[in-house]
């Protein structure tokens, strides 16, 4: 595993700041309809995107996961101004405006999504997987998902062939404890996701998902298990969400006193205090690195405010191989 330094701490904190910023600021614009549609945001969860960048090789290694997937590209290596044009709709995001919030792809950052359909991506994930093993590369891939997504028929499948045919990939359920506005407890007769993977004779385990050196720690083992050959892991992250499930929720199924009670565990500040526990920072230096992080987000703001949107022609091109496809309304 590589070392967790001083170093690792503070670019944790300042990483975590941003994504959490970021989103803060992405909330504001969908208000003011500068984003539209479903908006689903990671505050809270922050630790479990650092640790797992952390354990990671960023130069082969690949990541896909659900619809919360806005700041996971941003870790991968995309541009977050990108990030933000393509949740604005415009012509210079990651898919050219045309993915929206829950589909951004970043092949080149070995960012495969960003998707709408609830477990969708847990075969697919198998999928990279399998490619890399037919192709002898020496890659792993995460593949994440919610808890909601444990309840679909595509996860069963995918972790019986996954075992069947030794693939090199990581399943990481990022469990907030509800799905959408239903609980853990409603929707299953045990609490314990990761039990799930005993039914398939695949290590699993929980993990604390609020400290970002535990998230670390595990999925350093599971991906090396994967490197050498020896298969598939199951992780269930035990995390929580801030927000709600999307913008539209009212959250009417949990009280404000249970989230104030677990914004006491809040990634961000645990990483913070222990950045001062150790003296690794002053105040002032926290200051400065908070300015950035302002100064950053600012400025994906103005670049996805600045940007054009698409023009048509975009859509169908991405649509339509052939060119002179006879049914575009232009042509008729």
């Amino acid at each position: 595993m590589k070392k967790i330094t001083k170093k690792t701490y503070l670019d944790w904190y300042e990483n975590m700041l941003f994504w959490r910023k970021f989103e803060d600021k992405l909330a504001q614009v969908y208000i003011k309809q500068k984003v539209r549609g479903f908006l689903h945001l990671y505050n809270g969860q922050e630790a479990v995107l650092a640790g797992a960048l952390h354990a990671m090789d960023l130069e082969k290694d690949r990541m896909i996961t659900a619809y919360r997937n806005h700041v996971q590209p941003i870790g991968m290596g995309v541009d977050p101004k990108k990030v933000m044009a393509e949740l604005y709709g415009k012509g210079t995001g990651t898919s050219k405006g045309l993915g929206g919030s829950m589909h951004i792809f970043a092949k080149e950052h070995r960012f495969y999504g960003g998707h709408g359909i609830v477990g969708g991506q847990i075969p697919l994930g198998a999928g990279l997987a399998f490619a890399d093993r037919y192709f002898e590369r020496d890659a792993v891939t995460l593949t994440f998902m919610g808890d909601g997504a444990t309840r679909q028929g595509s996860l069963h499948e995918t972790f019986n062939l996954a075992m069947l045919w030794n693939l090199p990939v990581v399943f990481c359920v990022e469990n907030n404890g509800y799905a959408m506005g239903t609980s853990v407890k409603r929707t299953s007769n045990h609490t314990d996701i990761y039990k799930l993977g005993m039914g398939y004779e695949m290590p699993c385990k929980p993990v604390d998902g609020m400290k970002p050196e535990v998230v670390a720690k595990e999925l350093d083992e599971a991906i090396d298990r994967a490197r050498r050959g020896d298969g598939p892991t199951f992780l269930e992250i035990r995390t929580y969400r801030y927000r709600g499930h999307s913008m539209s929720d009212a959250q009417h199924y949990r009280t404000k006193e249970e989230v104030k009670k677990k914004q006491e565990e809040d990634p961000i500040s645990y990483v913070l205090h222990k950045i001062y526990q150790e003296k690794w920072a002053t105040e002032e230096e926290i200051k400065k690195v908070d300015k950035k992080v302002k100064e950053r987000v600012k400025e994906c703001e103005q670049f996805a405010e600045e940007s054009d949107y698409p023009e048509l022609n975009v859509m169908y091109d991405s649509v339509y191989e052939q060119e002179d496809y006879p049914f575009l309304p232009h042509k008729l």
